[in-house]
């Protein structure tokens, strides 16, 4: 547990003491340093356990084969006294504060035991609950690990490049912002920055969850805990070491456990009541029938310690937090943020989903979609006279159309004299010609349009499409449509979410209807809202709500961040390169790959059919053990060895799904070339 508060530490560390557990100031660390400091307590658990064993066996022994009873219960009493070493504060805390949990159950079984004269059962119960304590402990701490690993992705030194060019080692949390350093082949990148120097693959899968590495090259971004491959780079930092995209991550995951989901709360709730029930049935077992019916009282008093035993709910108290964060832990592997429980469970009840349009299902970035050459001119050359005027332009349009041309094998050569026309177009000298390219409504100013024109660019413009004319002193000799085009991904994952049972798919854009109606009908959407302001997509989550239930909205975290805090569940796209989009989302997507909606909604139903199956086997166990109880067939060290099973079954259970994220990974990487594949030996 994390406490932040402005308190007095020695107040706090003294308030939890006796509740019969430690605290000590809470400070960041890494899971080196944590193990250190949590050892000592498992350790002692295990030596415990042992020794508890170690003593009720020997204890069996002196009293089966040797018959010798007092050395006989001298061993199980010391099998008692250790076995509740850790047990009795705790017992003597549920007490004082008359709420019943497991540990008192417990004590009282075992003491009534030895009132009855039960030594060995008493020394048996103890030690299969010191066991079966240190065994949940190794459980638990092996789904926290999962999450803490997190931040020892990052390696405890950088390469720091001197502004003399020497390079000399340093802790990632010394090297200032705007330092550069040095990444060689095979090594981990210590902090987020920009590349100066160099191209090479990178391994991104520790962030992004993404199984193929991305080619890095001069001015792209790179991320601490990814792992470089086969250049040498030069990285300029851009973040402290504790505000890296990977060290946000890890510290929202490990927050997030804090936030319970709601059937968390709901065993909490369960467990609340259901042990003062189980005390007082165990006393009414134990009181009533010797009282009403002149029945024995050992035997009695015996049945109702069993039922004691079989009754505590330590199964299914741990259980569901347990696979709650070994969910979690999966689903940062896999390259998806999620900020609580809750977040999780909510995305198994999903009914709706609505996505952001541009960012999200398109690229958010135009690109050129055709070059239309007129009256029997050449592409080409369009594109060529286009590229030499946008040579030096920083507008998204003259952007894609350089792009375009680049793609096309096109390096044309800046035009000369170039006058930039708000609003309008731009105009300049290419090969000794005077060559322009506008919109619509400059080529009509320039008087250079004719009906023909008029008739290709109203056909191109159709969908939404944005039209360039490229022309001369002669007239229009080419037109250049543009759009932002529809992700690759973006029609497999909306079918692999209906595949996962989502009914309505909706896309909201605050473009125009035309263009809002050509995305939606190329991929399928079975609602489209569009001309949306982004308080107008606020309004339409609380509409979708209504009319489907459970709604989650889909964006990238910026200009959505209205709407996905009114939705159910707000998903942003592309995370990892976006610091807004990690603290404004519910859940997050560290890449921008939209199947992976379909896996989260897979995992989140996992996670809850595993609850399920955990709350409902350890139900079951309980009630036919109490009805054995009762019919006195159940003894109490075989209540405390079905009690244990139970618990490390849940347990074991809930840690299946920490392969989740493992498995994602490998059914991306499914048909990589041979050369990827050897790159990815290489930097396992």
């Amino acid at each position: 547990m994390i406490v932040r508060a402005d308190i007095d530490a020695d107040a706090v560390i003294a308030a939890v003491s006796r509740t019969g557990m430690g605290a000590e100031p809470w400070e960041r660390t890494s899971v080196a340093e944590r193990d250190k400091a949590n050892s000592s307590r498992r350790l002692l658990q295990a030596v415990l356990a042992g020794l508890s064993g170690g003593a009720a066996l020997l204890g069996l022994i002196l009293d089966q084969a040797v018959k010798v009873p007092l050395p006989a219960q001298i061993a199980e009493a010391v099998a008692v006294a250790v076995g509740l070493w850790m047990v009795l504060p705790k017992a003597l805390h549920a007490v004082r504060s008359l709420r019943p949990d497991m540990n008192l159950l417990m004590s009282v079984a075992v003491f009534g035991a030895m009132a009855l004269g039960d030594w060995m059962e008493a020394a048996t119960v103890s030690a299969l609950f010191a066991l079966s304590l240190a065994l949940e402990s190794w459980s638990a701490e092996r789904a926290r690990r999962a999450i803490a690993s997190l931040m020892d992705l990052t390696p405890p030194m950088a390469r720091v490049k001197g502004t003399d060019g020497a390079e000399s080692l340093a802790a990632p949390e010394d090297v200032p912002v705007g330092a550069v350093f040095v990444v060689l082949p095979g090594e981990r990148i210590p902090l987020d920055g920009r590349v100066l120097v160099g191209e090479s693959m990178v391994d991104q899968a520790p962030i992004t969850g993404e199984s193929v590495p991305v080619l890095k090259s001069v001015g792209t971004e790179v991320f601490a805990g990814t792992i470089n491959a086969d250049g040498v780079l030069e990285v300029q930092n851009l973040k402290p070491a504790g505000e890296t995209t990977l060290a946000k991550v890890a510290r929202l995951v490990e927050e997030a456990q804090g936030k319970r989901s709601k059937v968390e709360r709901w065993v909490d709730r369960f467990a609340a009541i259901y042990t003062p029930v189980v005390l007082a049935g165990a006393v009414a077992v134990a009181v009533l029938p010797p009282l009403a019916l002149g029945l024995d009282w050992s035997e009695w008093i015996y049945r109702s310690l069993v039922l004691l035993v079989i009754s505590c709910p330590c199964a299914l108290v741990i259980s569901t937090p347990l696979t709650v964060v070994a969910a979690m832990a999966s689903a940062a592997r896999a390259g998806v943020l999620v900020k609580g429980g809750e977040y999780l469970e909510t995305a198994s009840r999903l009914s709706a989903i609505a996505f952001d349009k541009t960012g999200t299902v398109t690229s958010g970035r135009p690109g050129v979609e055709r070059v239309m050459a007129l009256d029997g001119g050449d592409e080409g050359r369009i594109l060529r006279l286009a590229a030499a005027l946008e040579a030096r332009s920083t507008h998204p349009l003259g952007r894609a159309i350089l792009d375009h041309a680049a793609a096309g094998g096109i390096a044309p050569t800046p035009a000369e004299s170039v006058q930039s026309l708000p609003g309008k177009g731009m105009c300049g000298v290419v090969d000794g010609e005077a060559v322009w390219l506008g919109s619509h409504r400059y080529a009509m100013e320039r008087g250079a349009e004719t009906p023909a024109v008029r008739e290709a660019a109203l056909a191109l413009a159709e969908g939404g499409r944005s039209v360039v004319a490229v022309g001369d002193a002669a007239g229009v000799r080419g037109l250049i449509a543009l759009s932002d085009p529809i992700r690759p991904e973006a029609a497999t994952a909306l079918a692999g979410l209906r595949r996962a049972g989502v009914g309505k798919l909706i896309m909201l854009t605050g473009d125009n209807a035309a263009t809002g109606e050509r995305v939606a009908a190329a991929l399928g959407f079975d609602l489209v809202l569009a001309e949306l302001l982004p308080e107008d997509k606020s309004e339409a989550m609380d509409d979708l709500a209504r009319q489907f239930g459970t709604v989650a909205m889909v964006g990238d975290g910026v200009n959505d961040a209205p709407a996905m805090a009114r939705s159910s569940l707000g998903i942003a796209m592309g995370a990892a390169g976006t610091d807004t989009a990690i603290e404004t989302s519910d859940l997050a997507l560290m890449s921008d790959d939209l199947t992976r909606l379909a896996w989260l909604i897979g995992h989140s139903r996992r996670m809850m059919t595993v609850i399920r199956q955990n709350i409902g086997f350890a139900i079951t166990l309980k009630a036919v053990f109490m009805v054995l109880a009762i019919l006195d067939i159940a003894t109490l060290w075989g209540a405390i060895a079905a009690d244990m099973g139970a618990a490390l079954l849940v347990a074991f259970n809930g840690l299946r799904l920490l392969k989740a994220g493992v498995t994602q990974r490998s059914e991306d990487g499914m048909g990589l070339s041979s050369s990827s594949n050897t790159l990815k030996q290489r930097l396992a």
